[in-house]
Protein backbone atom coordinates (compact mmCIF):
# COMPACT_ATOMS: atom_id res chain seq x y z
CA UNK A 1 0.00 0.00 0.00
CA UNK A 2 1.41 3.39 -0.93
CA UNK A 3 0.44 6.98 -0.20
CA UNK A 4 -1.16 7.51 -3.62
CA UNK A 5 -3.61 4.67 -2.92
CA UNK A 6 -4.48 6.22 0.44
CA UNK A 7 -4.85 9.66 -1.13
CA UNK A 8 -7.48 8.33 -3.55
CA UNK A 9 -9.18 6.39 -0.76
CA UNK A 10 -9.43 9.59 1.31
CA UNK A 11 -10.88 11.46 -1.65
CA UNK A 12 -13.72 8.95 -2.07
CA UNK A 13 -14.33 8.68 1.68
CA UNK A 14 -14.76 12.46 1.95
CA UNK A 15 -16.71 13.06 -1.25
CA UNK A 16 -18.79 9.87 -0.89
CA UNK A 17 -18.75 9.49 -4.67
CA UNK A 18 -16.30 8.71 -7.48
CA UNK A 19 -17.21 11.86 -9.40
CA UNK A 20 -16.73 14.12 -6.36
CA UNK A 21 -13.41 12.49 -5.54
CA UNK A 22 -12.34 12.76 -9.17
CA UNK A 23 -12.97 16.50 -9.21
CA UNK A 24 -10.90 17.01 -6.08
CA UNK A 25 -8.11 14.72 -7.23
CA UNK A 26 -8.23 15.86 -10.88
CA UNK A 27 -8.74 12.30 -12.04
CA UNK A 28 -11.35 10.67 -14.23
CA UNK A 29 -14.05 8.98 -12.06
CA UNK A 30 -13.46 5.69 -13.88
CA UNK A 31 -9.78 5.86 -12.91
CA UNK A 32 -10.74 6.54 -9.30
CA UNK A 33 -13.08 3.54 -9.37
CA UNK A 34 -10.38 1.25 -10.76
CA UNK A 35 -7.89 2.41 -8.13
CA UNK A 36 -10.37 1.76 -5.31
CA UNK A 37 -11.19 -1.68 -6.71
CA UNK A 38 -7.47 -2.47 -6.92
CA UNK A 39 -6.93 -1.34 -3.32
CA UNK A 40 -9.85 -3.44 -2.08
CA UNK A 41 -8.51 -6.46 -3.95
CA UNK A 42 -5.02 -5.97 -2.50
CA UNK A 43 -6.39 -5.69 1.05
CA UNK A 44 -8.92 -8.49 0.61
CA UNK A 45 -11.79 -6.49 2.13
CA UNK A 46 -14.48 -4.13 0.79
CA UNK A 47 -13.80 -0.54 1.84
CA UNK A 48 -17.03 0.99 0.55
CA UNK A 49 -20.67 -0.02 0.31
CA UNK A 50 -21.90 1.19 -3.06
CA UNK A 51 -25.49 2.37 -3.54
CA UNK A 52 -27.40 4.88 -5.68
CA UNK A 53 -26.86 7.37 -2.83
CA UNK A 54 -23.06 7.09 -3.11
CA UNK A 55 -20.09 5.40 -1.48
CA UNK A 56 -20.33 4.78 2.28
CA UNK A 57 -17.41 3.42 4.30
CA UNK A 58 -17.66 -0.17 5.51
CA UNK A 59 -16.34 -1.16 8.94
CA UNK A 60 -13.00 -1.99 7.32
CA UNK A 61 -13.07 1.35 5.51
CA UNK A 62 -13.64 3.17 8.79
CA UNK A 63 -10.59 1.45 10.29
CA UNK A 64 -8.46 2.34 7.27
CA UNK A 65 -9.66 5.94 7.39
CA UNK A 66 -7.88 6.59 10.68
CA UNK A 67 -4.60 5.23 9.29
CA UNK A 68 -4.99 7.18 6.03
CA UNK A 69 -5.56 10.44 7.89
CA UNK A 70 -2.43 9.86 9.97
CA UNK A 71 -0.48 9.20 6.77
CA UNK A 72 -1.86 12.42 5.26
CA UNK A 73 -0.76 14.32 8.34
CA UNK A 74 2.74 12.82 8.17
CA UNK A 75 3.10 13.70 4.48
CA UNK A 76 2.05 17.27 5.18
CA UNK A 77 4.47 17.62 8.08
CA UNK A 78 7.33 16.18 5.99
CA UNK A 79 6.66 18.65 3.17
CA UNK A 80 6.64 21.58 5.58
CA UNK A 81 9.83 20.43 7.27
CA UNK A 82 11.67 20.28 3.94
CA UNK A 83 10.33 23.66 2.82
CA UNK A 84 11.67 25.29 5.95
CA UNK A 85 10.82 28.84 6.98
CA UNK A 86 10.53 30.29 3.49
CA UNK A 87 7.43 32.16 2.37
CA UNK A 88 4.08 30.42 2.38
CA UNK A 89 3.29 28.41 -0.73
CA UNK A 90 0.80 25.92 -2.09
CA UNK A 91 -2.97 26.07 -1.95
CA UNK A 92 -5.17 26.94 1.03
CA UNK A 93 -8.96 26.86 0.91
CA UNK A 94 -11.09 28.91 3.32
CA UNK A 95 -14.80 28.45 3.88
CA UNK A 96 -16.58 31.57 5.07
CA UNK A 97 -20.05 33.16 5.31
CA UNK A 98 -20.56 35.50 2.39
CA UNK A 99 -20.48 38.73 4.41
CA UNK A 100 -16.96 37.99 5.57
CA UNK A 101 -16.03 36.47 2.21
CA UNK A 102 -17.16 39.51 0.22
CA UNK A 103 -16.22 42.47 2.40
CA UNK A 104 -13.19 41.37 4.44
CA UNK A 105 -11.31 38.41 3.01
CA UNK A 106 -10.49 39.65 -0.52
CA UNK A 107 -8.35 42.58 0.58
CA UNK A 108 -6.82 40.71 3.54
CA UNK A 109 -5.89 37.67 1.47
CA UNK A 110 -4.64 39.80 -1.42
CA UNK A 111 -2.07 41.31 0.92
CA UNK A 112 -1.06 37.91 2.33
CA UNK A 113 -0.59 36.57 -1.21
CA UNK A 114 1.43 39.66 -2.18
CA UNK A 115 3.73 38.92 0.74
CA UNK A 116 3.91 35.23 -0.26
CA UNK A 117 3.99 34.97 -4.08
CA UNK A 118 3.93 31.16 -4.04
CA UNK A 119 0.63 31.02 -2.17
CA UNK A 120 -2.73 30.21 -3.80
CA UNK A 121 -5.91 30.93 -1.83
CA UNK A 122 -9.47 29.80 -2.54
CA UNK A 123 -12.50 31.35 -0.81
CA UNK A 124 -15.65 29.22 -0.63
CA UNK A 125 -18.41 31.75 0.15
CA UNK A 126 -21.41 29.76 1.32
CA UNK A 127 -23.99 30.51 4.04
CA UNK A 128 -23.56 27.25 5.93
CA UNK A 129 -21.31 25.33 8.32
CA UNK A 130 -18.30 23.66 6.68
CA UNK A 131 -17.26 20.07 7.36
CA UNK A 132 -13.52 20.14 8.02
CA UNK A 133 -13.38 16.39 8.67
CA UNK A 134 -14.34 15.85 5.03
CA UNK A 135 -11.76 18.48 4.02
CA UNK A 136 -14.29 20.78 2.39
CA UNK A 137 -11.82 23.49 3.41
CA UNK A 138 -8.49 23.80 5.22
CA UNK A 139 -9.91 26.52 7.46
CA UNK A 140 -13.43 27.74 8.12
CA UNK A 141 -14.86 30.95 9.51
CA UNK A 142 -18.08 30.70 11.52
CA UNK A 143 -20.42 33.10 13.27
CA UNK A 144 -20.81 30.78 16.27
CA UNK A 145 -18.20 28.89 18.25
CA UNK A 146 -18.67 25.16 17.53
CA UNK A 147 -19.01 23.02 20.64
CA UNK A 148 -18.43 19.56 19.15
CA UNK A 149 -15.91 17.81 16.94
CA UNK A 150 -12.13 17.50 16.87
CA UNK A 151 -11.62 21.19 16.18
CA UNK A 152 -9.32 24.00 17.21
CA UNK A 153 -11.25 27.26 17.52
CA UNK A 154 -10.09 30.81 18.13
CA UNK A 155 -11.85 34.16 17.96
CA UNK A 156 -11.04 35.87 14.70
CA UNK A 157 -12.65 39.26 15.30
CA UNK A 158 -15.62 41.03 16.86
CA UNK A 159 -17.80 43.15 14.58
CA UNK A 160 -20.86 45.36 14.79
CA UNK A 161 -24.12 45.66 12.85
CA UNK A 162 -26.77 48.38 12.63
CA UNK A 163 -30.06 49.13 10.96
CA UNK A 164 -29.62 50.95 7.66
CA UNK A 165 -31.49 52.08 4.57
CA UNK A 166 -30.72 54.19 1.54
CA UNK A 167 -31.16 57.94 1.85
CA UNK A 168 -33.50 57.73 -1.14
CA UNK A 169 -35.74 55.16 0.60
CA UNK A 170 -35.87 57.23 3.80
CA UNK A 171 -36.89 60.33 1.84
CA UNK A 172 -39.94 58.50 0.41
CA UNK A 173 -41.21 56.86 3.61
CA UNK A 174 -42.38 57.86 7.10
CA UNK A 175 -39.60 58.86 9.51
CA UNK A 176 -38.11 56.23 11.84
CA UNK A 177 -37.77 57.79 15.29
CA UNK A 178 -38.13 54.61 17.37
CA UNK A 179 -37.94 50.88 16.80
CA UNK A 180 -41.72 50.51 16.79
CA UNK A 181 -41.81 52.75 13.69
CA UNK A 182 -40.25 49.86 11.73
CA UNK A 183 -43.70 48.23 11.55
CA UNK A 184 -44.61 50.76 8.87
CA UNK A 185 -41.58 49.87 6.74
CA UNK A 186 -40.51 47.11 4.35
CA UNK A 187 -37.76 44.93 5.79
CA UNK A 188 -34.80 43.29 4.10
CA UNK A 189 -33.28 40.22 5.76
CA UNK A 190 -32.62 36.49 5.71
CA UNK A 191 -35.06 33.87 4.46
CA UNK A 192 -36.35 32.63 7.84
CA UNK A 193 -36.11 28.90 7.18
CA UNK A 194 -32.59 29.28 5.69
CA UNK A 195 -30.98 30.96 8.70
CA UNK A 196 -28.23 28.43 9.38
CA UNK A 197 -27.03 29.96 12.65
CA UNK A 198 -28.98 31.58 15.48
CA UNK A 199 -26.49 34.47 15.52
CA UNK A 200 -27.90 35.57 12.14
CA UNK A 201 -31.49 35.84 13.37
CA UNK A 202 -31.33 39.62 13.70
CA UNK A 203 -34.96 40.62 13.15
CA UNK A 204 -36.94 38.27 15.42
CA UNK A 205 -36.50 40.43 18.50
CA UNK A 206 -37.87 43.49 16.70
CA UNK A 207 -41.36 42.06 16.38
CA UNK A 208 -41.24 43.09 12.76
CA UNK A 209 -43.37 40.33 11.24
CA UNK A 210 -42.78 39.37 7.60
CA UNK A 211 -39.67 40.16 5.57
CA UNK A 212 -40.85 40.98 2.02
CA UNK A 213 -37.29 41.18 0.67
CA UNK A 214 -35.39 38.09 1.84
CA UNK A 215 -32.24 36.29 0.73
CA UNK A 216 -29.75 33.83 2.22
CA UNK A 217 -27.01 36.11 0.83
CA UNK A 218 -25.66 39.15 2.68
CA UNK A 219 -24.60 40.67 -0.64
CA UNK A 220 -28.09 40.38 -2.11
CA UNK A 221 -29.56 41.98 1.02
CA UNK A 222 -27.06 44.84 0.82
CA UNK A 223 -27.85 45.45 -2.85
CA UNK A 224 -31.58 45.47 -2.10
CA UNK A 225 -30.96 48.15 0.52
CA UNK A 226 -28.83 50.15 -1.92
CA UNK A 227 -31.68 49.95 -4.45
CA UNK A 228 -34.11 51.45 -1.94
CA UNK A 229 -36.12 48.29 -1.22
CA UNK A 230 -36.42 48.81 2.53
CA UNK A 231 -34.67 48.72 5.90
CA UNK A 232 -32.30 46.00 7.09
CA UNK A 233 -29.41 45.01 9.32
CA UNK A 234 -25.98 45.75 7.83
CA UNK A 235 -22.43 44.88 8.90
CA UNK A 236 -20.56 48.07 9.74
CA UNK A 237 -17.57 46.76 7.79
CA UNK A 238 -19.74 46.56 4.65
CA UNK A 239 -21.05 50.13 4.92
CA UNK A 240 -18.06 51.77 3.15
CA UNK A 241 -18.89 49.75 0.04
CA UNK A 242 -22.45 51.12 0.07
CA UNK A 243 -22.26 54.93 0.32
CA UNK A 244 -25.99 55.19 -0.42
CA UNK A 245 -26.82 53.73 3.00
CA UNK A 246 -27.49 55.61 6.21
CA UNK A 247 -27.47 54.14 9.72
CA UNK A 248 -30.82 54.23 11.52
CA UNK A 249 -31.28 54.49 15.31
CA UNK A 250 -27.69 53.48 16.11
CA UNK A 251 -28.20 54.24 19.80
CA UNK A 252 -31.35 52.11 20.02
CA UNK A 253 -30.08 49.09 18.09
CA UNK A 254 -26.42 48.13 17.93
CA UNK A 255 -25.59 44.45 17.53
CA UNK A 256 -22.26 42.79 18.28
CA UNK A 257 -21.19 39.46 16.85
CA UNK A 258 -17.96 37.50 16.41
CA UNK A 259 -16.22 35.56 13.67
CA UNK A 260 -14.52 32.34 14.77
CA UNK A 261 -11.63 30.70 12.96
CA UNK A 262 -12.02 26.92 12.93
CA UNK A 263 -9.39 24.31 12.11
CA UNK A 264 -9.26 20.55 12.31
CA UNK A 265 -7.42 19.49 15.46
CA UNK A 266 -5.01 17.29 13.46
CA UNK A 267 -3.73 20.36 11.58
CA UNK A 268 -2.36 22.22 14.58
CA UNK A 269 1.11 20.76 13.99
CA UNK A 270 1.28 22.08 10.42
CA UNK A 271 3.55 25.10 10.67
CA UNK A 272 2.46 26.37 7.25
CA UNK A 273 -1.16 26.64 8.37
CA UNK A 274 -0.11 28.11 11.71
CA UNK A 275 1.79 30.89 9.97
CA UNK A 276 -1.07 31.51 7.55
CA UNK A 277 -3.55 31.60 10.44
CA UNK A 278 -1.47 34.20 12.28
CA UNK A 279 -1.39 36.43 9.20
CA UNK A 280 -5.11 35.96 8.59
CA UNK A 281 -6.11 36.81 12.17
CA UNK A 282 -3.99 39.95 12.25
CA UNK A 283 -5.19 41.05 8.81
CA UNK A 284 -8.90 40.53 9.51
CA UNK A 285 -8.72 42.37 12.83
CA UNK A 286 -6.97 45.32 11.20
CA UNK A 287 -9.47 45.42 8.35
CA UNK A 288 -12.53 45.28 10.60
CA UNK A 289 -11.09 48.10 12.70
CA UNK A 290 -10.30 50.17 9.59
CA UNK A 291 -13.69 49.73 7.91
CA UNK A 292 -15.74 50.19 11.06
CA UNK A 293 -13.76 53.37 11.78
CA UNK A 294 -14.98 54.76 8.46
CA UNK A 295 -18.64 54.33 9.45
CA UNK A 296 -18.74 55.59 13.03
CA UNK A 297 -21.29 58.34 13.62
Amino acid sequence: MDWDDLRIFLGVARAESLSGAGRGLRLDPATVGRRIARLEEALGVPLFAKSPQGYALTEAGQRLLAHAERAEQAVGEAAEDLQGAAGLSGQIRIGAPDGCANYLLPQVLAQICTDNPGLEVQIVALPRVFNLSKREADLAIGVSRPEAGRLRVQKLADYRLHLAASAEYLSRHPPIRALEDLKAHQLVGYIPDMIFDKELDYLTGLGSGSVPFASNSVSVQLNWLRAGAGVGIVHDFAMPSAPELVKILPEALSLSRSFWLIRHQDDVRLERLNRFTDALVQGVRREVHRLEGMTRL
